[in-house]
């Protein structure tokens, strides 16, 4: 299949994009960055270099695809220009969605968030429990998939979105630190972590898409993770044992931790300074995060295969080849 993909250069995006090409698909890609794209250079049928919002290169990209993957959302930061959450989450996906339409794109598989749900109150959550973001972010993804539901009474372009749960891996970066921690013995558990948590295997969640692109499930939404959710400090705890670590013993009382990442981003923010703590950070300890991937299982046949020690133990691995831990 002819199939397109942006954010290919992304944690999500890098293994995608690998599993296609293995899979003998024809793939052509977008960066931003042509310099990160530079491992794809010959094996991709396109690299189109461009901004998410730019028509010209996103008609480009999807010119002459038969599938369409988009993937592309802003990295989280505090301090990053707020209008920059709605250009690229939801204008980008309008402008993908849009130029796939023009170019007779069979099917359109959107990459969304199980943060669209935010605090889960009523767990497990499905695909139908309620919108409930709790900040910018997950406002303009939730704003990108009603966007892409109001086309569905007419477009002739076989939508699906796929909300992934946390994810973990080879190549993620974004839980080096908490392993750094760990490893030194120097992590903190704020309040009692008692909140449920969903890791996902990059190999699983990549099998996901995969199935998305051709199962007859066109305008259906799916939620992809782990085969388990489990509270929070057992997730912190299995993470330790990866690295030989024991378990966090210091804990620190959620409030006062909250209120000073409030005050910390009322500092930094307006400096234009990442702020070292801030609110979404320490949410991490609160959020109630557990799910359903029951419709993945029955519409998509999706089955998670790699368990919680099993994944921990290779993205350490990984870590620790690449000098990283």
């Amino acid at each position: 299949m002819k199939v397109s993909v942006t954010g290919a250069t992304g944690f999500l995006g890098g293994h995608l994009v690998e599993r296609l090409i293995a899979d003998g698909h024809s793939v052509a890609i977008l960066a931003r960055d042509a310099a990160r794209a530079a491992r794809f250079e010959g094996r991709v049928a396109r690299l189109v270099v461009g901004d998410i919002a730019d028509r010209t290169r996103i008609d480009e990209l999807v010119s002459g695809a038969e599938a369409v993957i988009h993937l592309v959302s802003n990295f989280r930061t505090a301090s990053g220009p707020p209008e920059t959450y709605r250009r690229i989450n939801l204008e980008g996906s309008r402008v993908v969605f849009e130029a796939s339409e023009r170019a007779g794109v069979r099917r359109y598989v959107h990459c969304s968030t199980i943060g669209v749900h935010g605090h889960v109150r009523s767990t497990p959550a499905t695909e139908t429990s309620p919108y409930n973001p709790g900040d910018l972010y997950q406002e303009t993804k939730v704003a990108a998939e009603r966007y892409l539901q109001g086309k569905l009474a007419t477009t002739k372009v076989e939508l699906v979105v796929v909300r992934p749960c946390s994810l973990y891996g080879p190549g993620d970066t974004r839980m080096l630190k908490m392993f750094r921690m760990l490893t030194k013995g120097r992590f903190l558990m704020v309040g009692p972590c008692a909140e449920n948590y969903h890791p996902a295997y990059i190999d699983d969640v990549i099998d996901g898409f995969v199935l998305a692109l051709n199962a007859p499930v066109a305008g259906e939404t799916f939620i992809v993770g782990g085969s388990e959710y489990l509270p929070l400090r057992d997730f912190v705890a299995a993470a330790a044992e990866s690295v030989g670590a024991r378990p966090p013993w210091l804990r620190v009382p959620y409030a006062p931790v909250y209120a000073a990442a409030v005050l910390c981003e009322a500092v930094c923010v307006p400096l234009g300074i990442e702020p070292p703590l801030h609110r979404r950070r320490v949410r991490f300890y609160r959020n109630n995060r557990a799910f359903s991937i029951d419709k993945a299982r029955r519409m998509l046949g999706y089955s998670p295969k790699v368990d919680l020690r099993e994944g921990l133990r290779r993205t350490v691995a990984w870590y620790r080849d690449n000098g990283l831990l």
